[in-house]
C-alpha cells in the first residue's frame, strides 16, 4: 500500500503545483491521474496552445508549463500513480483515508485533495452513422501534435475556440484546411474569427458555413467526407483527416459517489477558509471545486492548493505551530538533500 501525507487525485497544474506547497510544509505528496502522464489537459488536449495569463509568462505553452512544474516539484520526490482512476474511498477510524483505484492499487493518506479539473472528459461526438469505425484512422477528437498532420488535408468541424484556433494554426502545416460549421456565426474570440476570414480571403483556409458533414468516407481509412451545405446538393470534400471539434463532456466519474456536496457537476467547497468539503480531511481544488465567485482559471487552482496545504499540515499536525517563511528569506530545502537560497550579502570592514 502507498502511504503519503496527502493524496492528490489529479496531476493538472493545481495538482502539480500543491506538491510544491506541501513540500515546503515537509509534506510528502502522491499523485493518481487517470491520464499516462502528468499535465492534466495541457499535456492531453492542447499541449502546444499558449497560455496569456500565467503570471511571470506573457506567453507559455501548455505543455510547457506542465514542464517547468515538474521541474519546480522535482525536489519534492511526489510520487505517481498515473493510468489509473481514483475509484473508491475508506475513512478510517483514525481520520485518515484509503482509495483504491479501478486497477486495485491502494493508497494511505492523512489528506486528500482532489485536483481532478473538470473531471475526466469524453468527446462530443457527431452522429455520424459510420464514424466509430474511422476513429484513430483519420477521425480524431483531439489534435495532440499538429506536426502529425504536416502536408496532410484536414477537415475541421466545429464553431467554438478550439476549431478557430486549429484552423489558424493548421493553415501553415497542413496542405490543406476546410473549417465546417452549421451556422455563419461563430462563437469563438472575435479576432479569431476575423483572422480566419482573412486567411480564407488568401485562400489558405476553405470556409464552409451554413454546412455540416453528413457521411464520412473511405474502406480502410478516411479519403472523404460528405457536406451538405444549406440549399445546395450535397457534395464530396476528398480529405485525409476529419476533427470533429464539438467540445468535450465532462464527468466527475466515481468521485460523484463519495459522499461530497456536488452542484453542477461541481464539488462545493468552504472558500471562506481552506477549499475542504462537506467531509473534513477531503479538500477539492482547481477547476472541480465550486463556490461563490469561483473563476475557473490555472492562476486561482494556485492560490486554491497553497491555503489547501497551509489547512492540511494544520489537520495532520494539530500541536505544531508553523510559522510561515517567505522563499526568498528561507529557501527551499528539497526532501532530495538540494537546498536553494538566496545568496547572503557580503559585509566587508573598510579600514
Amino acid at each position: 500500500m502507498i502511504q503519503t501525507d496527502i493524496l492528490i487525485i489529479g496531476a493538472g497544474p493545481t495538482g502539480l503545483f500543491t506538491v510544491f506547497e506541501a513540500g515546503l510544509l515537509k509534506l510528502k505528496c502522491h499523485l493518481i491521474d487517470a491520464l499516462p502522464q502528468p499535465g492534466g489537459q495541457c499535456s492531453e488536449i492542447y499541449p502546444k496552445k499558449p497560455i496569456y495569463d500565467i503570471p511571470a509568462y506573457p506567453e507559455i505553452l501548455a505543455g510547457d508549463l506542465t514542464k517547468n512544474l515538474l521541474e519546480q516539484i522535482k525536489q519534492f520526490e511526489p510520487g505517481f500513480t498515473l493510468g489509473e482512476r481514483a475509484e473508491t474511498i475508506e475513512k478510517q477510524e483514525d481520520g485518515t483515508f484509503i482509495v483504491t483505484t479501478n486497477k486495485g492499487t491502494k493508497h494511505h493518506a492523512k489528506v486528500v485533495a482532489i485536483a481532478g479539473g473538470l473531471g475526466s472528459f469524453e468527446p462530443r461526438k457527431p452522429l455520424l452513422e459510420n464514424i466509430a469505425k474511422f476513429e484513430d484512422l483519420g477521425v480524431e477528437y483531439i489534435i495532440k501534435e499538429p506536426e502529425f498532420y504536416r502536408n496532410k488535408r484536414v477537415v475541421i468541424s466545429g464553431g467554438g475556440d478550439s476549431a478557430l484556433d486549429w484552423a489558424i494554426f493548421l493553415s501553415d502545416v497542413a496542405s490543406e484546411v476546410t473549417l465546417i460549421h452549421r451556422r455563419n456565426e461563430f462563437r469563438g474570440a472575435l479576432d479569431s474569427v476575423e483572422k480566419v476570414q482573412e486567411l480564407k480571403n488568401l485562400g489558405k483556409i476553405n470556409l464552409i458555413t451554413p454546412a455540416e458533414v453528413k457521411a464520412i468516407l473511405g474502406t480502410e481509412k478516411v479519403s472523404g467526407v460528405v457536406v451538405e451545405k444549406k440549399g445546395e446538393d450535397a457534395f464530396m470534400i476528398d480529405t485525409d483527416h476529419f476533427i470533429p471539434l464539438f467540445g468535450l463532456s465532462p464527468k466527475l466519474g466515481p468521485i460523484g459517489n463519495w459522499g461530497l456536496e456536488i452542484e453542477k457537476n461541481a464539488i462545493k467547497v468552504n472558500n471562506a477558509l481552506d477549499y475542504q468539503t462537506n467531509i473534513p480531511g477531503i479538500y477539492a481544488i482547481g477547476d472541480v471545486n465550486t463556490y461563490p465567485g469561483k473563476l475557473k482559471l490555472i492562476l486561482c487552482g494556485f492560490h486554491e492548493a497553497t491555503l489547501m496545504c497551509q489547512s492540511a499540515y494544520k489537520r495532520i499536525f494539530p500541536d505544531k505551530k508553523y510559522v510561515m517563511k517567505y522563499t526568498t528569506v528561507g529557501g527551499v530545502d528539497g526532501f532530495d538533500g538540494t537546498r536553494k537560497e538566496a545568496p547572503k550579502a557580503v559585509v566587508k570592514a573598510i579600514n
